[in-house]
């Protein structure tokens, strides 16, 4: 009986300290905190850096010159009906 007893008692004490050592569940909603608002900056800086590399790739810029081309006959074409 009185092995039962010591290992209930270690097994407490054992339990006790294991509890002691963890993070509170503050601590814990804090840390969480700080990860998803890390996650999220992260998240955003390579949002930013893609966007940036698609917005400047030679595809973008020809289709933008290729555009602003149309737009200009168009422009010269309505200029020229008017007069």
């Amino acid at each position: 009986m009185r092995l039962y007893l010591a290992a209930a008692v270690l097994l407490l004490a054992l339990v006790a300290y294991t509890e002691a050592q963890d993070d509170s569940l503050a601590e814990r909603f804090s840390n969480f905190g700080d990860q998803i608002t890390e996650f999220s900056k992260n998240v955003a800086e390579k949002a930013k850096t893609h966007f940036d590399t698609i917005t400047t790739s030679e595809f973008a810029e020809n289709t933008r010159n290729w555009f602003t081309e149309q737009f200009q006959k168009i422009k010269n074409k309505v200029n020229e009906m008017a007069q």
